[in-house]
């Protein structure tokens, strides 16, 4: 695999949770975060399943009824 270096800035709190990343799997801060982009940028993305999961997350919410809509 050819690598480009690319230096980033991350917050204290992102910092601090890929240093556990890195403690719990033995593995370099740099494949955490490739491991993380890898993912982000994945085409395997299934939206039914995505949008199933979030079924129910407002169980109160409710939706205006078609009367009360404002068109314009």
């Amino acid at each position: 695999m050819s690598a480009t270096r690319t230096q980033i800035y991350l917050t204290e709190t992102q910092r601090h949770r890929i240093d556990q990343v890195t403690a719990a799997e033995g593995i370099p801060m740099a494949e955490v975060i490739r491991r993380a982009l890898d993912e982000y940028l994945s085409d395997d993305v299934d939206a039914a399943a995505a949008l199933s999961s979030t079924f129910g997350a407002v169980p109160g919410a409710t939706a205006p009824s078609r009367d009360a809509w404002h068109r314009g």
